[in-house]
């Protein structure tokens, strides 16, 4: 059976694993199984963008706690695979270099590989003259802020190497949902503030004849979750400039209850049902037209 959409998760900070993602991808499986949807039509594909600095995080950390007796272990490991990649994700355009590493072209090379092999999976059998498959991202943390730039940069008309079709040009977005997004604490660094353009124009071509643009529109939905104890997330209305008409806020709390009421809640979206629940209703209502 050929698969009728696409479904992207990219992690946020942290020394994530392959595999990250499952656990989710499951829920969201059964979730849209139990609404009536066949879960068979939707691939999934993971953004595993944490090996172009876990080694060097872990390595330097070795490093300076070797010989130092350097305490709290555990809270500087969190630290240095959590804070560090935010501190390192940033274009460092400062032609070729040999003494340092671009890591926002390394991640935005590791979402685009993930965009191709999806676009691969999803077309797989399908007719060659066939559009392009609607698309919904599903982002964590950092990870949303990374997304967010790559779509700029990839619809950015002034860039020599556009993708060769709609669906990794991101043409074919259909749905976003963010959870524990710290985009806000970014956009001191922009003199220019505007979100990503949502619902995308033209989608109508990426659904089947005759699909009235009215159940389209009300399909499309940019989800923002966040936990009120999540001190690294953040709505995204507040910052006006056209996100307060893109994006639903939503207030959720993630995780047990041990945990949900503090800032470790920032780690506990993932398979939360305040999360699943609303990211498949999403997936679903897209499925549902296809």
């Amino acid at each position: 059976m050929a698969f009728k959409m696409g479904v992207l998760l990219i992690h946020g900070m942290g020394n994530q694993e392959r595999g990250f993602a499952a656990p989710m991808i499951d829920e969201l499986k059964a979730r849209v199984r139990k609404a009536g949807g066949d879960d068979h039509q939707i691939a999934f594909q993971e953004v595993w963008w944490a090996p172009v600095l876990a080694d060097k995080e872990e390595t330097l950390l070795r490093n300076m706690a070797d010989g130092n007796d350097l305490e709290w272990m555990q809270l500087r490991r969190f630290v240095m695979h959590s804070l560090a990649d935010a501190i390192a994700y940033q274009d460092t355009n400062r032609g070729p270099s040999t003494d340092q590493i671009n890591v926002y072209h390394q991640v935005h090379n590791k979402i685009a590989e993930a965009m191709k092999t999806l676009r691969e999976r999803v077309r797989a059998g399908a007719d060659a003259d066939a559009p392009d498959a609607p698309l919904v991202v599903i982002a964590h943390s950092l990870g949303c802020h990374m997304i967010s730039n790559y779509i700029w940069d990839v619809r950015d008309s002034t860039n020599a190497k556009p993708p060769a079709n709609p669906f990794e040009g991101f043409q074919t977005l259909t749905g976003i949902v963010m959870f524990g997004c710290n985009i806000p604490v970014f956009t001191l660094a922009y003199v220019k503030l505007d979100p990503i353009a949502f619902p995308t124009p033209n989608l109508k071509a990426y659904f089947p004849k005759g699909t009235a643009v009215k159940d389209i529109e009300a399909a499309c939905k940019w989800l923002n979750l966040y936990d009120p104890d999540d001190v690294l997330g953040y709505p995204l209305a507040p910052l006006m400039n056209g996100f307060d008409k893109a994006v639903t806020d939503v207030a959720v709390d993630a995780g047990p209850v041990l945990r949900s009421w503090n800032p470790l809640s920032h780690t506990e979206y993932w398979t939360d049902n305040d999360v699943t629940r609303p990211t498949a209703e999403v997936i679903h209502k897209i499925l549902k037209l296809l």
